[in-house]
């Protein structure tokens, strides 16, 4: 008897874990371009880490033009950046927070915002989770955005607009917490500079750093940019200059500049623009896409967070505007805006090149992909 209610309770234990277990594949979301109202522009994938292969779920309504989104685990809302100049009737960009229904497979609008000036095209989480911050791209400003206790957005405690006399010269293109949520960073594509900022958790006001902006030579183009894990070094994708740049963030967060690097394979850097930064999440590796040449170049970092060219890979596309490495490390998926397609690469763990593609999914002008639960 005791045999069978311990072969029975075996039983039942495998089933939970398996049925947890199928639960717990991770999700891919992806956020793009729309043309028209009311197009689905938010699509979600299952993915299996397994063997690569995404499982379309659902596609859903989120607003005009989701390019760039965050999500709060704790809450199940996604933030999401309409980029768009005009908002429900109203000169400014959108933001837009959707409650994400797991179970139900779908997406509910919780509350909406006009952000000023428009185009946000980056949005992300303070350290702290209770601010967003958003970079405009079109007249380079910035904006911080207070979340109440349930998470909704609840007034602008900031905006920064960088060049007033010529607000077309400077476009902001990414604002980020460094790793220890101790300062902001901003790339400006147009005024080829970094700036780095104090953050007010209490006001949710920043404070320009003393030193705090980062001269890069003229025609570079800073867009995207990442830290490695301890935060003492940022690497740099510079959109109009197809290079790789590495900094050194000194005490009280100034950057040196101890390298750049080619990211394209060959070819003329004026038919070529640079777009996303990633390391993998071993950090042994960093990733940089070319629209253009339409590939991934891979870097390897060294001990001392110096960069060797490893290679490139074929993003499986045209124009790689987003990619993303899978939870498991051993996939990469590349957002290809200009054919509507995402491609999975199996990673080669020992060169760090994705090489082989294992699966692709069709998606309209994907431009942000990400992982989450």
């Amino acid at each position: 008897m005791i045999r069978k209610l311990l072969s029975t309770g075996f039983i039942l234990i495998s089933a939970i874990f398996l049925l947890t277990s199928c639960r717990q594949s991770p999700r891919l979301f992806v956020g793009g371009f729309t043309e028209r109202e009311g197009e689905k522009a938010m699509a979600v994938f299952e993915f299996k880490p397994a063997s690569g292969k995404l499982k379309y779920v659902f596609a859903s309504d989120v607003g005009p033009s989701p390019s760039w989104f965050c999500y709060s685990g704790t809450t199940d809302l996604f933030y999401i950046a309409n980029e768009v100049m005009e908002f429900n009737g109203q000169f400014g960009g959108g933001l837009s927070t959707f409650r994400y229904d797991e179970e139900n497979s779908g997406f509910e609008k919780v509350n909406e915002m006009l952000i000023p000036y428009g185009g946000p095209c980056y949005i992300s989480m303070s350290a702290d989770s209770g601010y967003l911050f958003i970079a405009n791209y079109p007249n380079g400003s910035i904006a911080v955005v207070r979340l109440d206790e349930s998470g909704l957005p609840e007034m602008i405690t900031d905006t920064i607009l960088y060049d007033r006399e010529q607000p077309d010269r400077s476009h902001a293109h990414m604002i980020l917490h460094d790793p220890a949520g101790r300062h902001v960073y901003v790339t400006d594509l147009g005024l080829d500079r970094i700036v780095a900022y104090d953050f007010n958790s209490m006001t949710g006001k920043l404070k320009q750093l003393e030193n705090g902006i980062t001269t890069l030579p003229q025609g570079s183009g800073p867009r995207h940019f990442t830290f490695n894990s301890d935060g003492k070094r940022l690497y740099v994708i510079n959109e109009l200059g197809s290079t790789m740049m590495v900094f050194a963030v000194e005490e009280g967060q100034e950057l040196r500049l101890l390298q750049t690097l080619p990211a394209m394979k060959g070819g003329i850097a004026s038919n070529n623009y640079c777009a996303e930064v990633r390391i993998s999440g071993d950090g042994r590796f960093l990733y940089g896409s070319n629209r253009g040449e339409n590939n991934i170049a891979t870097f390897k970092i060294l001990p001392d967070g110096l960069l060797e060219p490893a290679g490139h890979s074929s993003c499986g596309g045209d124009w790689p505007r987003n990619f993303v490495i899978d939870p498991s490390g051993r996939y990469l998926i590349s957002g290809n805006q200009k054919s509507d397609k995402i491609t999975v690469f199996r990673i080669n763990r020992s060169d760090g090149l994705a090489e082989k593609a294992v699966d692709s999914a069709q998606v309209r002008m994907p431009a942000c992909l990400k992982f989450y639960k």
